[in-house]
């Protein structure tokens, strides 16, 4: 029996539009609509149901609607199709509702259906619903263009095939949020693997690597294990005697900026951010505050006065408001006190000394009285800074050496000279009592024995850093920096440098190269890297430090090729800028109200139905949104290896009780291993 398209379009209807809103579409069930099992799609399928899907014939296509809920309406006197009012009283019978939301038009095309988000002609009232054909299941689910990466299946459309566009996915930031034994760890793990394993797939030119690159920041040392089979990961870690595939995690402390040394010390704006300014530029400018000859030292401590007047220029400091003009003709007391003659010093630089102690006593003496004024002049400053200058010069120093130089820049110190640059510029800023709570905090740095390898490098090449840890040409490049090991004081400033360093090495190759290299960091447990912090707070800690870095990541990495992902347990810890700058979110079940309620804020209006299924989805489902996926869609993750998961298994408490799983106990191995004892030979 030949069917004509009316009459097989009228085959697959359930109801008819009852009630129509921009968000949101009621429908009334037509009395014949299947009760559990729909058999006229083409193969059975479960009908109605939550998160399924249904259309709505339109002048375009079809409106496609999301089921929200479904509800049985009791109806005194229903009205049946096909019967006409003769008298006849019916018995009342459940009338079935559900509530749609609109996600997208599909329209016909002639190789099949294509999917886009949005609708440009909406339905009307009396409008008939009905079911989707396998064919167009599939054009909702399968829809997107660059589909290249294989994630997992639709459990909702016959185990569809869901695939990811990685530009999408990596390009605009990825959330993956859950609770633990919610598949998180795996989900992630399996997204490098099988982007990698794509695009190996794919290769132009098969003799080539994978032109990739992936840095995983690894809090729990879960990661070594997932990728144990892959020869070029490379591993790093804390504190390694002689270990097989991994490498000794290198972040010296001539990488860390100025932000990053305040936030590690606390350092109050106020009164010690000047000095560490002052003492990076030091160090870094070559000065060496060491036991050097008479004249040297007075170099290095005139040169220190020459920075320290410039910077006061740029502030403003000499002819600001009081009590500013006051604090620097005290610095130019000072300063002039701490310059002077010695005998065996050359004529010249005697000479060049006396012209210089002659003008400042002339400055000084001006300011002297019942009533002294302390504003100084642009000329006044300027011609200190030319005596100073021709001091510098005659007792040894380069023209040269007053070019700009940038505090932040990784130019290579030792933490020893550090420490006596800042103590050095202490004194001559005059700030030696504010920094007696600073120096404490550097010194046990510095004798820190759990991450003296770490940050004590002074030859470490910054070039081969750069090619270790985020990729070398053309070669396939998965780092994972094992934090594990270390303190928790230092966790959060190491993990802030090395984002920061990445970060700014994606800058600088898109100014040399004029393209973007395309890179992703990955967080594993997010909350310990961007925990939402009070702004208001003076003093930034470690957490906020570590916080800032990577919310400008969020903000501005995209535009260098730099891709975040972030895996969490808590959503309602982390900070709220770099979680809206997420596009694309890999939910996993969430119970925490606090948690539902953080992330459905982060969505449309339109996506929110489907979150509602987050609290009883099972180990390995999610729900995948956003800017990688066309519309919402619940994935069953491909299933990982038991060798390439993650080290995250849940206790097996019971096994180990009844003795199915053994379990050997040694503490004097683990003593001596804490107390770094060496084995008894």
């Amino acid at each position: 029996m030949i069917t004509t398209p009316i009459e097989y379009l009228a085959s697959l209807r359930v109801g008819t539009v009852e009630y129509i809103s921009p968000d949101r579409i009621e429908v009334q069930l037509d009395i014949e609509s299947p009760d559990s099992i729909a058999l006229n799609t083409g193969t059975p399928r479960n009908f109605p149901r939550i998160n399924g899907y249904v259309m709505i014939p339109v002048d375009l296509g079809f409106v496609v609607g999301q089921v929200v809920w479904i509800t049985i309406q009791r109806s005194p006197y229903p009205k049946r199709s096909g019967f006409q009012d003769f008298g006849l009283i019916d018995l009342p019978f459940p009338l079935r509702k559900m509530e749609l939301q609109p996600v997208g038009t599909l329209i016909a095309k002639n190789e099949g259906y294509q999917f886009k988000r949005g609708l440009e002609t909406f339905p009307s009232v009396g409008d008939i619903v009905i079911l989707p054909t396998e064919e167009q299941l599939r054009s909702i689910i399968e829809s997107g263009n660059n589909r290249r990466v294989y994630i997992g299946n639709s459990p909702l459309v016959g185990n569809a095939k869901v695939m990811i566009d990685p530009d999408r996915l990596f390009g605009r930031h990825l959330a993956v949020l859950g609770n633990t034994g919610s598949g998180k760890s795996c989900s992630v793990a399996g997204l490098i693997r099988w982007s990698l394993e794509s695009a190996k797939e794919q290769l132009c030119d098969k003799a080539k690597a994978v032109n990739s690159r992936f840095i995983v920041l690894d809090p729990n040392g879960e990661y070594s294990k997932a990728f144990s089979d892959k020869t070029d990961a490379k591993l790093y870690t804390v504190n390694l005697e002689a270990e097989d595939k991994k490498r000794q995690l290198e972040v010296p402390l001539w990488f860390w900026n100025t932000d990053e040394w305040c936030g590690f010390t606390k350092a109050s704006p106020k009164t010690h951010r000047t000095t560490i300014v002052h003492a990076l530029k030091s160090v870094k400018s070559g000065i060496v505050f060491e036991q050097l000859s008479k004249q040297r030292e007075l170099a290095s401590y005139v040169r220190t006065v020459i920075d320290t007047i410039e910077i006061n220029k740029a502030a403003g400091n000499p002819w600001g408001k009081f009590p500013l003009p006051k604090n620097f003709h005290t610095s130019v007391e000072k300063w002039t006190n701490g310059i002077n003659s010695d005998e065996n010093y050359p004529e010249e630089l005697k000479k060049a000394i006396q012209t210089f102690k002659i003008k400042a006593k002339e400055l000084i003496d001006a300011r002297t009285g019942m009533y002294p004024h302390y504003d100084y002049t642009k000329p006044e400053v300027d011609s200190l800074i030319i005596l100073l200058k021709d001091i510098y010069a005659k007792a040894g120093g380069r023209e040269e050496d007053f070019l700009p130089v940038d505090e932040d820049s990784p130019i290579t110190f030792t933490g020893e000279n550090f420490i006596r640059a800042i103590e050095a510029n202490a004194e001559i800023l005059n700030t030696t009592d504010y920094i007696v709570t600073l120096m404490p905090r550097i010194k046990t740095l510095l004798a820190d024995v759990r991450v003296k390898k770490v940050i004590d490098n002074k030859n470490l090449n910054l070039g081969e850093w750069l090619e270790s840890y985020i990729g070398s040409d053309n070669k396939e490049s998965l780092t994972i920096i094992d934090l594990s090991l270390l303190p928790s004081e230092v966790t959060g400033i190491i993990t802030a440098v090395i984002a920061r360093m990445v970060f700014e090495a994606q800058q600088r190759y898109l100014k040399l190269n004029k393209q973007c290299l395309p890179t992703v960091l990955v967080m594993e447990e997010a909350h310990y890297f961007i925990k939402r912090y009070n702004d208001d707070a003076e003093n930034i800690g470690p957490a906020t430090q570590c916080c800032k870095v990577f919310e400008k990541i969020a903000r501005e990495g995209r535009k260098f090729g730099l891709g975040l992902v972030l895996s969490s347990q808590r959503p309602s810890e982390l900070s709220p800028t770099v979680l809206s700058q997420c596009n694309s979110f890999l939910l996993h079940r969430i119970s925490n109200d606090r948690d539902q309620e953080l992330v459905s804020r982060l969505l449309p209006d339109n996506m929110k139905g489907i979150l509602r299924e987050m609290p009883s989805l099972p180990s390995q489902y999610a729900v995948l949104l956003g800017w990688a996926s066309e519309l919402p869609v619940m994935v069953k993750m491909r299933t990982l290896p038991k060798n390439q998961c993650p080290q995250s298994d849940d206790p097996d408490f019971w096994d180990v009780w009844i003795g199915t799983e053994n379990r050997k106990i040694d503490w004097s191995v683990i003593a001596n291993e804490w107390q770094n004892k060496k084995k008894d030979m």
